[in-house]
């Protein structure tokens, strides 16, 4: 049972920092290692998460399918006895061929593909990625029969979504959303909370 609130609440975790997120590449559906950082990134969320339950009792984990959030959610793992569940709908929005790409690349590879995005919306820009109606969808569809408390080890974009959802916000403001990889949010009562990790 979570100690910080009388009402049940999802703890939503960014994956640790990756070797893409260091170099700037949009990881999308593909997959980069942890850094150093970013394991320790995790490790020390896992501590932060200890310490808000009451007993070693399992805690549900609902975990993205992609490598740096089952690494992140395993490094937890090493703190708090996770059951853990891999759910495909918390995976990160892809953005299709530009998938790996930085945001220069896809400049010079699809020229005018980012004329009149704003920095909240140029994920939906690319020809072939997920639209920002089907990845809601699926977020809205997972959201429904996930049951709280549970810890979800989701990705920045998903981790948005999966905010702006629980709070009612517009599409422009869950867009505009942070995602930091050095703490959490906790979700109770319609609101979220940031919690630094140690």
């Amino acid at each position: 049972m979570i100690l910080s609130g009388s009402e049940p609440a999802f703890l939503l975790v960014r994956h640790g920092e990756t070797e893409w997120n260091s170099a700037g590449r949009f990881q999308g559906a593909k997959d980069s290692p942890l850094t150093s950082r970013g394991r320790e990134q995790a490790q020390s969320a896992g501590r932060r998460l200890a310490a808000m339950f009451s007993s070693a009792a399992p805690v549900r984990a609902y975990v993205s399918p992609l490598g740096r959030a089952r690494e992140t959610a395993s490094l937890i793992s090493e703190h708090v006895n996770l059951d853990i569940q891999i759910d495909q709908r918390i995976a990160e929005v892809s953005i299709g061929c530009w998938d790996g790409m930085s945001m220069y690349e896809i400049d010079a590879e699809f020229p005018d593909a980012l004329k009149g995005s704003r920095p909240h919306d140029w994920y939906f820009r690319s020809p072939d990625g997920e639209t920002f109606e089907g990845a809601y969808a699926r977020v809205t569809a997972w959201l429904r029969e996930a049951r709280a408390p549970a810890i979800v080890v989701t990705h920045g974009l998903t981790g948005k979504l999966i905010r702006g959802l629980y709070e009612q916000l517009s599409k422009q403001a869950m867009l505009m959303l942070p995602a930091p990889q050095d703490g959490f949010y906790q979700l109770a009562n319609g609101r979220s909370e940031f919690i630094q990790s140690d």
